[in-house]
């Protein structure tokens, strides 16, 4: 984890345990509850976020900087929960099943949306019709990096390299391993997925030269990459990242491949309109504030703060993409 990261990490952390017990309100005062409204005007009680994955990524940091702004601006506790797994399956379930009334929200990726299901039966797949959007939150865009022993410094360097690849990415059904199983296949390079489970453990694996390379969040590498530990190869955004803005696109090194990351915050369905106004009232708000920019600017994240149908139109407009890519070039993500 680089060394910013962290220290935000621990401050937001020390923040949502206080703001976990005491509940702070807009004039100062302070007000317990339990979570779940008492019946009184919303919000009356505590409102839980989860996040579908384990403390310290960029998940559990968004949500937890968004959740810290939230609570002050509704005067209520904001506790955040992690229930990892299945890429935020398992927690999305758990979301879908609450009752709508805005007292337990997350923040959710699209990878879920508009990847995973590629890897798993209709049946399984997670369907965004199962909740209410409240608004988008931020892009988290890819970076394909390589250890400076490999000698790699672009795309093409690993195809004239003439061996078989081996590649770590963030886990099955996640955007790292689709850019990476995409550009591999689009260059004609023979490679090897390693899945790990999330980006700290392919970053670790990465600096151990114990894969060639790896894709992951730009958040995750930055810190490295400024060092000297890894070399940069490729983005895989539209246009170059204004956090790394000497960094190709693989678009530009010839490869058609534009995959990101992309979180917004939701409700169970059914959640009252009246409700979903005070929360988008409450998250524009601290999208507002100079903390909460900051902390946007600190993890390498570009805010995404659209409606909900914007973001609905971008997960069915990349969740298409994406197939059409995997059916030409005949790739299987669940290996």
């Amino acid at each position: 984890m680089p060394a910013s990261r962290t220290a935000l990490r621990r401050v937001l952390a020390g923040v949502l345990g206080t703001v976990a017990a005491i509940a702070l309100t807009a004039c100062g005062g302070v007000k317990t509850t339990s979570t779940g409204g008492d019946g009184g005007e919303y919000p009356s009680g505590n409102i839980e976020f989860s996040v579908g994955a384990s403390p310290g990524g960029s998940t559990d940091l968004i949500t937890r900087a968004l959740a810290q702004g939230m609570a002050k601006e509704l005067g209520v506790s904001a506790p955040v929960l992690n229930k990892p797994g299945a890429n935020g399956a398992l927690n999305a379930k758990e979301l879908q099943s609450a009752a709508p009334d805005g007292y337990k929200i997350a923040v959710q990726n699209a990878s879920l949306f508009t990847i995973t299901p590629l890897t798993v039966s209709p049946a399984e797949a997670t369907k965004i019709d199962s909740f209410d959007v409240i608004t988008g939150v931020s892009r988290d865009d890819y970076v394909m990096a390589t250890n400076p022993k490999s000698g790699y410094t672009s795309i093409k360097d690993m195809k004239k390299a003439g061996k078989t690849i081996r590649y770590g990415t963030t886990g099955v059904g996640t955007g790292a391993q689709l850019a990476s199983a995409l550009t591999f296949k689009s260059a004609g390079i023979e490679a090897t997925a390693v899945p790990f489970d999330g980006g700290a453990p392919a970053l670790t694996a990465l600096l151990g030269n114990q894969v060639d390379v790896s894709t992951m969040q730009i958040g995750e590498a930055i810190e490295n990459v400024k060092a000297g530990k890894l070399v940069p190869l490729a983005v895989f955004s539209k246009e170059r990242i204004p956090y790394m803005p000497d960094v190709p696109t693989a678009t530009e090194q010839g490869f058609d491949v534009q995959v990101t990351q992309y979180r917004f915050l939701t409700a169970p369905k059914g959640t009252p309109q009246d409700v979903k106004t005070k929360l988008l009232d409450a998250a524009k708000k601290t999208f507002a504030t100079p903390e909460y920019k900051k902390f946007n600017e600190q993890n390498s994240l570009t805010p995404m703060e659209v409606t909900p149908d914007e973001v609905l139109s971008s997960l069915q407009s990349d969740t298409a993409t994406y197939k059409k890519q995997l059916d030409e070039f005949g790739i299987s993500l669940a290996g």
